[in-house]
């Protein structure tokens, strides 16, 4: 199944967005030979730091994103306050790795629903901080094949990437992960319906320095 054309003929399914940031990023250090270098800083061609790009890219289709942080990043939080419309979080919970910041996520967004000010989304779509490639259609049809499955990834190349969408559903037991392993359990015991794509973008990520270019 390829990506529909153009998506802009119809809104997109309402979604939240949790963007997870929270990183150590050891091997971009190591290839910058500069312990503190910050691969989410890391400036695109176009001068936004990755992480910036990637959470407007987000923030584009979701109706709230919020930004998983781990504390004493002050720099990152200055970078992300450009992000309009996006909340940010701080969790210790994120050094046991990014089943636990997707966890705080899930909580923040269930707690802030949970509260009948806003209408509850169709569903959360769960993006990386160091992938700011993924086209905007790509985005938008997650987003719609979400409408038809519990749990949607885009796939390129026959290698599934992110962002990943989650029926709202599902949150509860996004709340409960917790470790490293990020979402896996849920995507064995539920199924991900992988959507055939040709954006590289899904797969692309900023690992080291040379991956900038």
């Amino acid at each position: 199944m390829d990506l529909p054309t153009p998506v802009g003929r119809r809104p997109v399914p309402a979604y939240a967005g949790i963007l997870l940031a929270a990183g150590e990023g050891r091997r971009f250090r190591a290839s910058a030979g500069d312990e503190g270098a910050d691969k989410l800083l890391a400036p695109l061609p176009d001068g936004r730091p990755v992480v910036l790009a990637a959470a407007e890219a987000l923030r584009a289709v979701a109706a709230a994103v919020v930004i998983v942080l781990r504390p004493g990043r002050p720099a990152l939080r200055d970078a992300l306050a450009r992000a309009q419309g996006c909340e940010l979080i701080e969790t210790i919970e994120a050094e046991r790795g990014m089943g636990a910041s997707l966890a705080a996520g899930a909580r923040h967004l269930l707690a802030r629903y949970d509260r009948g000010a806003e209408a509850v989304p169709h569903g959360v779509l769960v993006a990386l901080g160091d992938m700011p490639w993924i086209a905007p259609d790509t985005l938008r049809a997650v987003c719609e094949a979400g409408l038809r499955h519990p749990i949607v990834a885009p796939a390129c190349e026959g290698r599934r990437g992110h962002p990943v969408a989650f029926a709202w559903g599902l949150l509860p037991e996004l709340a409960a992960l917790d470790g490293d392993t990020g979402a896996r359990a849920l995507l064995q015991r539920h199924g991900v319906h992988e959507l055939s794509c040709q954006d590289a973008g899904v797969l692309r990520d900023v690992d080291t320095v040379a991956d900038l270019g």
